[in-house]
Parts: C-alpha cells; sequence; structure tokens
C-alpha cells in the first residue's frame, strides 16, 4: 500500500489500496473511503467498501459519477426514498462536476488561485478602509455637532432644529456605515473560506492525477 503523505499534498491523505475487487472501469479511478474513514483512490472499489458509495472520477480527477450507499431489504422497498437517493446522487454527481470543470477552466495552478484570492481580498479590504474612513468622518463631524449643540445648552439656549436634525442624520449614517462595514467584513471571510475550499478541491484533482499517473505505472509494472 502506497500513502499519498509520501507523494503528494497532505491535504487529500489518500491511500493507495492496490487490491482484487468487484467494480472496475478500464480508464476510471474510484473514490471511497475505507475503514479508518481514510480517502481511497484507486483502479476498483473492494466489495466491502462498494456498498458505502463511491465516486467515480476521470483521467482529469473530475467527478462524473456519484454511486450512492447500498439500501437495505426494507429501504429498497420505499420507492420514494430510492428516488430521493437517485436525484441526490445525480445532483451531487452535477454539482462537483460543475465545480470540477470550473477550476480546470480557470486555473493552471494552485498559485493562480492563491493570486486570484489575493487580488479579490484586496479589492474588499479597499472597500472596507473606504467605509471605515468615511465612518471616522462622520463620527468627527458628530462629535463637533454635539460639542455645538452643548455649548448652546449651556448658554441656556434653545438648540435649532436644522441642529437637532443633523445629529440624528450623523448618528443613522455611522450607523449605517457600521452596518456595511459588518457585511464587507463578513465578505472577506466568505471570499477567504470560498478561495479555500477551491485550493482544496484543485489539490484533490491534481494530485488525482499523479496518482493515477503512479497507478498505471504499478500496473503496467505488474502486467509485463
Amino acid at each position: 500500500m502506497l500513502t499519498v503523505s509520501n507523494m503528494v499534498s497532505k491535504r487529500l491523505a489518500l491511500v493507495l489500496a492496490l487490491v482484487s475487487c468487484s467494480i472496475a472501469t478500464a480508464d476510471n479511478l474510484y473514490r471511497y473511503k475505507n475503514n479508518e474513514g481514510g480517502t481511497v483512490v484507486d483502479w476498483h472499489v473492494p466489495a466491502k467498501f462498494a456498498g458505502r458509495g463511491y465516486e467515480v472520477l476521470n483521467s482529469q480527477g473530475e467527478v462524473i459519477e456519484v454511486v450512492p450507499r447500498q439500501l437495505s431489504s426494507s429501504e429498497l422497498n420505499d420507492k420514494d426514498l430510492v428516488e430521493r437517493l437517485k436525484r441526490g446522487a445525480e445532483a451531487e454527481r452535477a454539482r462537483l462536476a460543475e465545480w470540477d470543470r470550473f477550476l480546470l477552466l480557470r486555473y493552471s495552478t494552485v498559485e493562480d488561485i492563491d493570486a486570484a484570492r489575493d487580488r479579490a481580498l484586496r479589492e474588499l479590504k479597499i472597500r472596507l478602509s473606504i467605509l471605515a474612513s468615511n465612518q471616522r468622518v462622520a463620527r468627527g463631524r458628530l462629535e463637533t455637532a454635539l460639542s455645538r449643540l452643548a455649548d448652546v445648552e449651556r448658554r441656556g439656549e434653545t438648540a435649532p432644529e436644522q441642529d437637532l436634525a443633523a445629529i440624528d442624520t450623523l448618528r443613522s449614517e455611522i450607523a449605517s456605515l457600521g452596518r456595511s462595514i459588518e457585511e464587507r467584513e463578513g465578505q472577506v471571510s466568505a471570499v477567504t473560506e470560498d478561495y479555500n475550499r477551491d485550493r482544496d478541491r484543485f489539490t484533490q484533482l491534481q494530485d488525482v492525477v499523479v496518482l493515477r499517473r503512479s497507478l498505471s505505472r504499478d500496473r503496467a509494472v505488474r502486467e509485463k
């Protein structure tokens, strides 16, 4: 058995199981979970693991089919459940296939993803900086307005309505800018998470290609 951590990204933590088994198609690879919960990629899915469900991968590591877990006899009699699982498996296959195609068309290396992430974050942080600056200015104006109001009250005079209205407007503006800042900060976190997921997925695709080459070499040696 060849552990992937010795040859490719530790992220995927794949373990190659070169054993005889029951499910195989010439040029496809299969991804499934072993007893330890580790992800395994091989030319075959051992019969003892096939019932748990697995993914079929093409030569680029893209998911071309999602096979759901094996159903019990009672579950097989539930036609609605069977149909839901079939639809769910097809929806997951389509989602993963679309994601994989997007990544392979848009990026050539992991560094491309890092660069795209940095650009997106830089733009968001510029907007965040502008909002924070605007909020500081509004707070300064509010402090000035409140200071004038305090002077008026100390003189025993009545504050002009327009000054009171201006203070309310500034408070509303500061609150609105605060909400916008929180929203932008949330976008920074979301964008970071999205790109990290893309990075991990792209790494998996690359790892599968490397594994495929290794498996192909090993199979060629065995067949000599």
